[in-house]
């Protein structure tokens, strides 16, 4: 029984100082996590589960990159370079030209159907960006898992 303790304790050690690390256990910030294969995102603040909602990622042909990130860019009002102008609204980018943002195709959301982008029904966009704006980008965090 004491070997088992042990064995825990250590794990438990390596695990939270790997994901402190990664700054996901920050007491005093914003974490969105982002499950490919469920189509949802988890809003923490400040360690705590705050939000679940239903997203849409990548549709065949495109990918949404697997990872941990800082949002690098915000924008309250943003319209695509690359795909035809279309709105983009509530604007957080994370790798290059990668975003999560509020979406007017709320039908498709839970199923794949963008170019790659973490796309929200609308109103959660702006709580989402509120939130990492509010806390400051150095203290969110984007995961994405599958």
């Amino acid at each position: 029984m004491r070997t088992f303790l042990v064995l825990f304790a250590t794990v438990f050690a390596m695990l939270t100082t790997s994901a402190m690390s990664e700054g996901l256990f920050s007491q005093s910030g914003v974490l969105a996590t982002i499950d490919l294969s469920e189509q949802r995102m988890q809003v923490y603040q400040n360690g705590r589960l705050t939000y679940t909602w239903k997203i849409s990622t990548a549709r065949r042909g495109y990918r949404t990159p697997l990872g941990t990130y800082k949002p690098t860019r915000m924008y309250k009002r943003y319209f695509s370079k690359k795909y035809y102008n279309s709105p983009m609204p509530h604007s957080i980018f994370f790798r290059g030209g990668y975003a999560i943002h509020g979406t007017d195709a709320i039908k498709r959301l839970g199923r794949v159907a963008s170019h790659g982008c973490v796309r929200l029904h609308p109103a959660n966009a702006a709580k989402l960006f509120s939130m990492v704006k509010r806390s400051g980008k150095h203290r969110a965090r984007i995961k994405i898992v599958r």
